[in-house]
């Protein structure tokens, strides 16, 4: 059996945890597709698949909206959804859900993962829980882990897998995605410290909208820009500026506590 779990990760660390959940299943090798830096896979290859991102807004980011739609039409092949959030998961789940079934996947089970918070604005205000998951949390990740890894087993064995039912939570139904439009306004127009500026290029190659022209120094094209701040958290000279944010309160990496934790 063959497994493939396509994911974005802006800062890092859902690929962090997809590669944790990867080793910790024991019945499967999955390959690992990241959805920004690869064309659509062949899913006639895989016998599963998972679908997982952050939370950006409320939901998933715009390019796993744009990922999905590419994708061709699936004759129930079994799927899983994850996530990670900070602050809150909100309807991100239920959002890849529909994604998926949308393109003819039979959703098997779902989980959100609580990670470190990645967004400049709610880091400012000291909401970065940057030791999640906690113990708990953890060890609940844990229990879904050996909960697909049994799903996937009945699915080795030819059986239909017992499907499980997402836990989205009270915010997930009432918290609404917001559009990309507030996160722009939000995230406000970017501009670069000239004096600072090593013309590097990471902020190009962090970008997943292709919303940077490096001429020699970064040149931003707003009208791609989907105010995610993969750009500004991942400069290594902190000069990229917005309105409200002068290079202070980045998340370029997983923190330590978090590479500790899913490290085995």
């Amino acid at each position: 059996m063959k497994g493939i779990i396509c994911y974005y990760s802006g800062s890092g660390n859902t690929k962090l945890a997809v590669e944790f959940l990867s080793r910790q299943i024991s019945s499967i090798e999955f390959d690992l597709f990241d959805i920004v830096k690869n064309k659509i896979p062949n899913f006639t290859k895989y016998d599963i698949a998972g679908f997982a991102a952050f939370t950006d807004f409320g939901g998933p980011s715009q390019i796993f909206y744009d990922f999905c739609n590419n994708i061709e039409l699936q004759e129930n092949k079994p799927a899983f959804v994850f996530n990670t959030f900070g602050l809150l998961s909100g309807g991100t789940l239920k959002k890849l859900k529909s994604l998926t079934k949308s393109k003819g996947f039979k959703v098997i089970s779902g989980y959100s993962l609580h990670t470190p918070e990645t967004y400049p604005p709610m880091r400012k205000k000291d909401m970065t829980f940057d030791d999640a998951p906690n113990q708990k949390e953890f060890d609940k990740f844990n229990e879904y882990i050996t909960l697909l890894n049994k799903q996937i087993q009945e699915i080795k064995a030819g059986n239909s897998p017992t499907l499980e039912s997402i836990k989205i939570g009270i915010f997930g139904y009432l918290m609404p995605s917001f559009s990309r439009k507030k996160a722009k306004k939000d995230f406000g127009i970017q501009n670069i410290k000239e004096d600072i500026c090593i013309a590097c290029g990471i902020c190009q190659k962090a970008c997943p909208y292709i919303a940077i022209e490096m001429a020699p120094k970064p040149i931003f094209n707003h009208e791609k820009c989907q105010g995610c701040w993969a750009c500004y958290n991942h400069c290594p000279e902190k000069a990229i500026y917005t309105p409200k944010f002068k290079g202070e309160h980045q998340y370029p990496k997983p923190s330590s506590q978090l590479v500790e934790r899913l490290k085995i």
